[in-house]
């Protein structure tokens, strides 16, 4: 991990299962890592927002037809939701009940990025190397997710939407500041909404 702050969520996930992640605050040079991972058989460096190791994962069967169904439809939702039809979005049965969704960044892709920043190539486009490898995964066995799969065409379906993407969004770090004032706007009509002052 990078930041303590930034990554809490994803701390609380190893605490809970009982893992240790180590603090790296300083940029570490990808390619001796590489070096590194390729000599020492077994051993593998990733960030801890990266793709979600089956640790944290409830098995899922191959043949779980309801399961697939349901990834597709919740899909379909998200993206016409977040107008968004290149988004990767991943459902998972996640352990971790308080856990409604999150963002993760393929280790390899992440490594692109930062070799891009460290050569000063940080404006270079990431979708040329074939996205840019962010994934929202939304856990199924939340309520929140459970709530948006069963209320598709809901009044409040598109707001849930767009407000667990952000809430991913923060907390792997800050969001850019249009999308944050739509946060915030958005967060303020959803209490408007709890207190019955919607539409007065």
């Amino acid at each position: 991990m990078t930041n303590e702050q930034e990554q809490g969520q994803y701390i609380n996930m190893f605490k809970k299962e009982g893992i240790d992640a180590v603090i790296m605050p300083a940029a570490i040079d990808s390619p001796f890592i590489s070096h590194v991972e390729q000599k020492k058989e077994g051993l593998k460096f990733l960030r801890i927002d990266t793709d979600l190791d089956t640790v944290f994962k409830e098995e899922v069967k191959e043949d779980d037809e309801d399961f697939k169904k349901a990834s597709e439809e919740l899909t379909e939702v998200f993206k016409k939701a977040l107008s968004n039809d290149k988004l990767e979005i991943k459902i998972e049965k996640m352990k971790n009940p308080e856990v409604a969704s999150m963002i993760t960044v393929s280790e390899e892709t992440r490594r692109m990025q930062e070799m891009m920043q460290m050569y000063s190539m940080g404006g270079m486009d990431m979708g040329m190397f074939g996205g840019n490898g962010e994934n929202l995964v939304l856990n199924y066995n939340h309520p929140l997710v459970q709530y948006v799969l069963n209320h598709k065409e809901g009044e409040n379906t598109v707001k849930i939407c767009e407000q667990l993407y952000d809430l991913a969004g923060i907390s792997r770090g800050a969001l850019a500041p249009e999308r944050m004032e739509k946060f915030v706007k958005r967060s303020n009509e959803i209490m408007m909404i709890l207190t019955g002052e919607a539409g007065k």
